[in-house]
């Protein structure tokens, strides 16, 4: 087997190439939407309340997805599951465009977060099976699609409104699906026989996460116009209830004795929520900014923010060369330490802030998330044996749908009313805020990587 560069094989480029293809749909149509609201919006003749359904559904049906999906890879065969994801999220791209009414629209929409949600934790499965050495490159390129990818939303769907319509964000998954089919189903290790079986998932445990997560996310959309006590109530009622009874399972959906024995993997999904919260809000926030108080257009608009999502990627092949050598305690106390000074870099920006100075304010807040994004992935893999890769993962990219959640609720609670520099300002120190917390939370992790015993 040929060599190339980086020490890969050719096959093994191959292989992450076909995982990232399909990994990038998820994050990717997580924030390629929003750009397309206020279309979907006249359209279907909803006010912006119901049309924000369509963005809360597909995170929480993505939340719910990819531990069940990161289960199921590990049970039914990783290469099985990433097919099966793919073909999701083909039926769903096909008919969303079709779609008589808002309600099928969301559940398309349901269906699409489900498909893409296979590939992520299936995909890091084969991953780290396939390749032994040079895993931070590997991960490298798979932060990119995975989490860096979601910076290009806006853009790209920006400049697809402009030359088409909303159909166009749901169509151009097609280039992406096909490549990773093809590339999957010639490189990908064929599965070996396994013997799990549907009826050996824990579904209460899955029914009671689902009910948890869906309560929770009530309880954050109700922030905005006052938080709704019962809900919150309620939710830590389940919240309770679903960790007694996962505890006490032999084969539990979600491994609670786990994560309570494990503090660093724990702790790892909270840095990770923290990071996303941030990200998130500023995502979403920005761009709302920067047209309704900057006067940006729309095409203006996504030139702007490719400011992050165009330094995440130039950082993050120097940041994996740099795990490869340091691990990736180092370069996770940059990615937090320049995540606050970004975040406090926004309280430069006022009414008139010329463009070009917005641009470069996003620059160190894309920097950081190029650190953050790769550093957070790595160091997971340290704690998780090789066995229980897709169950972590699905955990992990759970956590981003956390964080994403709980930003729509930041965002409601500064931006419900009005949107303006103070409230700008605001979300500045809020995101400061966590951003000091995740500096605190790398500080506590071990220095050295441990060695994880398989079973």
């Amino acid at each position: 087997m040929t060599t190339v560069r980086n020490g890969l094989t050719r096959r093994e480029l191959l292989l992450i190439t076909a995982v990232a293809l399909g990994t990038l749909l998820n994050p990717l149509n997580t924030t390629m939407i929003s750009v397309a609201l206020a279309r979907l919006q006249e359209d279907f003749r909803l006010t912006f309340g119901e049309v924000s359904w369509l963005i809360s559904t597909y995170y929480l049906a993505s939340a719910i997805g990819q531990p069940i999906m990161g289960k199921w890879s590990d049970m039914f065969g990783r290469k099985r599951v990433f097919m099966l994801g793919l073909t999701l999220v083909t039926v769903a791209s096909c008919l969303a465009p079709l779609s008589p009414s808002f309600g099928w629209l969301i559940g398309f929409r349901i269906i699409q977060a489900f498909g893409s949600s296979a590939l992520f934790p299936s995909g890091m499965g084969i991953i780290r099976s396939q390749i032994t050495s040079g895993q931070a490159k590997a991960l490298g390129a798979m932060s990119i699609f995975s989490s860096t990818s979601a910076a290009f939303g806006p853009s790209l769907g920006g400049m697809l409104l402009h030359y088409g319509d909303w159909p166009l964000i749901f169509l151009c998954n097609f280039p992406f699906i096909v490549g990773s089919f093809l590339i999957a189903w010639k490189v990908f290790p064929r599965d070996t026989q396994q013997s799990g079986r549907l009826s050996d998932m824990d579904w209460p445990g899955v029914g009671l996460f689902s009910a948890t997560i869906f309560v929770w996310l009530l309880f954050f959309l109700s922030v905005a116009e006052g938080a709704n006590l019962w809900m919150l109530a309620l939710g830590a009622g389940l919240s309770i209830w679903f960790y007694r009874y996962e505890r006490g399972r032999r084969a539990p959906f979600i491994d609670v004795a786990f994560l309570r024995n494990n503090v660093n993997v724990t702790l790892i999904y909270v840095q990770f929520i923290l990071t996303n919260i941030c990200f998130y809000s500023i995502m979403f926030g920005i761009p709302s900014y920067l047209q309704q108080v900057q006067k940006l257009d729309p095409q203006q608009t996504g030139l702007v923010m490719l400011s992050i999502a165009g330094f995440s990627v130039l950082v993050t092949p120097l940041v994996s060369r740099w795990i490869d050598r340091s691990g990736s305690k180092p370069s996770l106390i940059v990615g937090t330490l320049t995540a606050v000074v970004g975040s406090l870099m926004l309280l430069l920006i006022r009414d008139g802030t010329p463009a070009a100075v917005i641009f470069l304010v996003l620059c160190v807040l894309g920097i950081a998330n190029g650190f953050n994004n790769l550093g957070m992935q790595t160091i997971l893999y340290d704690f998780v044996k090789k066995e229980e890769t897709g169950i972590a993962s699905g955990l992990f990219m759970t956590s981003r749908f956390i964080g994403t959640i709980l930003s729509s609720s930041l965002l409601a609670a500064l931006f419900g009313k009005a949107i303006s520099t103070p409230q700008l300002h605001g979300m500045a120190w809020a995101c400061a805020a966590l951003s000091v917390l995740m500096v605190i939370l790398t500080l506590r992790l071990p220095a050295r990587r441990p060695v994880v015993a398989s079973k």
